[in-house]
């Protein structure tokens, strides 16, 4: 065990405490979740920065790490949707966009092609974090009717710029992907 493989097990111990609090849904409730979640989102930014300045990389941390992320953002996305606060549409697109890449970078992998994050991969993964620290915050606790309005339209911008940079970052993998199984085919043949 080393530390980022031990912020990687925070995460995931995380996920089902972060789950249970933005559940409750109580103006408390939803606080003590962002809270959870901010922690959450920053091992998974911390963990990757300690074992590239470390050289410190596991095969655990290669599985366990993305899948933190996946648990974690597609557990929120299911959660923000199971409570009405984001359509389920936006849901099931980011769902299968992270779970299709997740199976097809793991297809590669064992056909020995490491696909790294790319930079769209990165963007997208803050714009979602940032999209669902916004729809977990209570903003109904706050009264200025046009502070909220401002906010909500900022909220759908925001999901907008995740939901575009998510569908393109994976059709960016794809492409990868496809060119990387064309020509391990090509040198098999």
């Amino acid at each position: 065990m080393n530390v980022p493989n031990a912020l990687t097990v925070l995460r995931l111990v995380l996920v089902p405490v972060f789950l249970w609090l933005l559940l409750e849904n109580t103006t408390g409730s939803r606080w003590w979740a962002l809270a959870v979640f901010a922690i959450a989102a920053y091992t998974d930014h911390l963990d990757g920065e300690i074992a590239r300045k470390h050289n410190i990389i596991t095969n655990f941390g290669k599985l366990a790490d993305p899948l933190a992320d996946k648990f974690l953002t597609l557990g929120a996305f299911i959660a923000l949707s199971v409570l009405g606060d984001l359509t389920w549409w936006f849901t099931i697109i980011v769902a299968v966009r992270e779970i299709g890449i997740t199976i097809l970078r793991e297809v590669l992998r064992r056909r020995g092609t490491i696909v790294a994050a790319s930079s769209g991969g990165k963007l997208k993964t803050v714009l979602q974090m940032v999209l669902i620290m916004m729809l977990i915050v209570p903003w109904d606790a706050f009264s200025n009717a046009l502070i909220l309005q401002l906010l909500l339209i900022v909220i759908w911008i925001i999901a907008l710029a995740a939901l575009v940079v998510t569908v393109w970052s994976g059709v960016q993998y794809a492409v990868v992907a496809a060119h990387a199984m064309k020509k391990q085919n090509g040198d098999e043949a």
